[in-house]
């Protein structure tokens, strides 16, 4: 290679920073802002060459950058964030961008850049569409949250088994407001009743999409037909995360990838016992771990091993111990189809 680089993303500018192996030459500066049209002017100073490598870290904004690399015909790498912080180990000086991009520049120069899978274009739309969901289903959750909180805040009486989730649940709560609620606090129920089926419409919309998606993946419908608890919708966030040939190396390694490490108690430890290690993939995480949940069924599989450790630790610690292993299993599955995983069926 004849031009390693680095680059450093952020919304207002792209800080990069490369060098000339052969004459030591080291480049830095800035392309502002940081949007596609301009890195692909920036990148045309390379046109023509087939020696030119950049590496970024996996952070908000990387996928058009590689998406411009490979465009550019310059190789593209992607650095997992984490690992780059540790191999930075103690800081000596102050962060910058300047010396982020020439942090990455280095271990991509040295050949120690902890490497991040880029998936293919579809799976990344794949992804958009779950962490869509996973939003939206936030966002409906938390006004929701905001009713029962104004119910109780003017001590109105608490709504029945039913919920704000059926059509009895909505009359029950239009009758409690209509009689215990001040004209503020209708208004406020009113309104979060408006949000609620804004966001029920755009949810269904998009499950609808994300189910047709997973019925014709081969890696989500293998996934969904072997494990119990995986649904359509987990198993495509479990494909599209864990899937690709060669992905990881062992089941243990994608555990942690996903953010299930669990903390244990340690006499030099300053975290308490109980709590994951590391953060991963939001959405995996969100998913596996309801579908860890499901194994409180009296009919599931491995309820007597989550009743055993809901009884001696609690149902949280239950349910992260059946996501494990849901993700170990769907691991060595995704392992054996390899990129068929990705296929079309």
């Amino acid at each position: 290679m004849s031009i390693v680089g680095g680059f450093d993303i952020h919304r207002a500018q792209i800080t990069f920073d490369y060098v000339d192996t052969a004459t030591g030459e080291v480049e830095r500066g800035q392309v502002a802002s940081a949007d596609r049209r301009r890195l692909a002017v920036w990148l045309e100073r390379f046109s023509g060459r087939d020696d030119v490598t950049f590496a970024a870290e996996a952070c908000t904004g990387w996928r058009y950058v590689i998406e411009e690399l490979r465009r550019a015909g310059v190789g593209a790498h992607l650095a997992e964030p984490a690992d780059t912080a540790a191999a930075r180990g103690r800081k000596r000086h102050a962060k910058t961008d300047r010396t982020d991009a020439q942090l990455i520049r280095e271990l991509l120069e040295q050949d120690r850049l902890p490497e991040c899978y880029i998936p293919p274009p579809q799976i990344l739309e794949y992804r958009a569409l779950l962490g869509l969901y996973h939003d939206l289903r936030g966002e409906h959750t938390a006004w929701m949250q905001r009713i029962h909180a104004v119910l109780f805040h003017q001590g109105a009486e608490r709504l029945g088994g039913d919920g704000l989730s059926t059509a009895a649940g909505r009359r029950e709560l239009a009758e409690v407001a209509a009689g215990q609620l001040t004209a503020a606090g209708q208004l406020q129920v009113a309104t979060a009743e408006r949000m609620l089926e804004a966001y029920e419409a755009q949810l269904d919309q998009v499950y609808r999409q994300l189910g047709g998606i997973a019925r014709h993946l081969r890696g989500a419908r293998a996934l969904t037909d072997t494990i119990y608890g995986v649904g359509p919708i987990t198993g495509l966030a479990l494909t599209c995360w864990l899937g690709g040939a060669d992905r990881f190396t062992s089941a243990r390694k994608a555990v942690r990838f996903a953010g299930l490490d669990v903390t244990v108690y340690s006499s030099a430890g300053k975290r308490s016992a109980g709590h994951l290690s590391r953060q991963g993939p939001q959405v995996l995480r969100w998913c596996v771990y309801e579908a860890g949940k499901t194994h409180a069924r009296h009919t599931a599989p491995d309820h007597s091993y989550y009743t055993n450790v809901k009884d001696r630790l609690d149902g949280k610690r239950a349910a992260l111990s059946e996501a494990r292993k849901i993700v170990r299993r769907a691991c060595h599955i995704l392992t054996d189809l390899g990129d068929d995983a990705f296929a079309t069926v």
